[in-house]
């Protein structure tokens, strides 16, 4: 009881506090309650990823942003206990999760965050959220215009090679993505640009990207203009856009992006409409008939504020996750965890 106490009370501050900035609207009544709130962090949350243990999917973590200059990664278990944090990071933004990444030999699952204030990626091995990198991988060189933000990684199925797809504060349409083939050199990891590629609007920024494996495909949301789509894989040479949707959903800025997969080829995309703090639902697989047109299907209102960042998984986590998480970043330095059951209640009640 005295836990549920201080979520409440947390959530009320941050509630009094977001409601001053009239571009945001409050949390709305109906809201989706988490199902748990991470201790809070010392800075500002930014974006969450999650590990699946392979032996033991109950004791699986996840990993969170802590975005200041004395930031880092931290890891939480499903209680959303803090269990370590990283090195400190100069600014980590957005952080993202791949299997079996071959390093001097050996398959490590990695977890790539974005380095902002020091434009590199850094890889960290898991679950035990070591550095791999030797010091960072420099990113966007030979650019004015770097600041790396979001970033995405892509697992090829043909051969199982990683990719990190990263964006940055701003940059040129075209090529505003650069894609990275991740590899090992020895002990550490490595990678190497293999691609450019990314319209942009110019209105904001290009911050949340994901990637669906199986699908092939890289989702990004072009702030305040569109959620934007392309093929995954540098083999093809193909940059072209295959879709643009969303543009009229959002109060304003389409941020975090998140792929709950009910089969190989079905589930659905989850963005959040910051401003609003609701997440807006379309079909992974597209419409019926054309997989490039992505009809909103829900607007699920959450109790996260602002949310920048999201990460969800279908796989049974255990009791209170049996068909999957959803994990959203929260102002007041929180990431929020709900069990997957109640985000779909919530599609159905509006597909009714």
């Amino acid at each position: 009881m005295k836990n549920n106490s201080i979520v409440a009370l947390l959530l009320i501050s941050i509630l009094f506090t977001a409601c001053k900035d009239d571009k945001l609207a409050p949390v709305q009544p109906n809201a989706v309650k988490p199902t748990a709130v991470t201790e809070a962090l010392p800075h500002d949350t930014d974006d969450p990823a999650i590990w699946i243990n392979p032996t033991d999917a109950s004791k699986s973590i996840i990993i969170g942003t802590d975005k200041d200059t004395d930031g880092g990664l931290y890891a939480f278990d499903l209680n959303g206990k803090i269990l370590k944090k990283s090195i400190v990071l100069k600014r980590p933004n957005n952080v993202d999760i791949a299997y079996g990444l071959l390093i001097d030999g050996k398959k490590v699952d990695v977890a790539v965050a974005t380095e902002r204030e020091e434009n590199k990626i850094r890889i960290f091995s898991l679950p035990d959220l070591e550095p791999i990198d030797n010091g960072g991988i420099p990113v966007f060189e030979g650019e004015a215009q770097r600041d790396p933000m979001g970033i995405a990684l892509y697992t090829r199925p043909s051969d199982q090679k990683i990719f990190a797809i990263v964006g940055r504060k701003t940059g040129p349409s075209g090529s505003y993505l650069w894609q990275y083939e991740l590899s090992g050199n020895g002990k550490f990891a490595a990678a190497k640009v293999v691609r450019k590629f990314g319209a942009y609007s110019g209105k904001k920024e290009i911050e949340a990207i994901a990637v669906d494996n199986e699908l092939g495909t890289v989702l990004y949301c072009d702030e305040q203009f569109g959620i934007r789509k392309y093929k995954a894989d540098p083999a093809l040479n193909d940059n072209k856009e295959l879709a643009l949707f969303g543009q009229k959903d959002f109060k304003a800025d389409n941020e975090g992006i998140a792929i709950y997969k009910k089969t190989d080829s079905t589930g659905y995309i989850l963005v959040s409409n910051q401003q609003y703090n609701t997440f807006m639902v379309y079909p992974r697989e597209g419409a019926k008939g054309n997989p490039d047109s992505y009809p909103l299907l829900a607007e699920i209102p959450t109790s996260t504020i602002e949310c920048d960042g999201a990460d969800v998984t279908s796989i049974n986590l255990g009791p209170k996750y049996k068909n999957g998480l959803f994990v959203a970043m929260s102002n007041g330095m929180t990431f929020h965890y709900y069990t997957w059951d109640l985000i779909q209640k919530r599609i159905d009640e509006a597909k009714k």
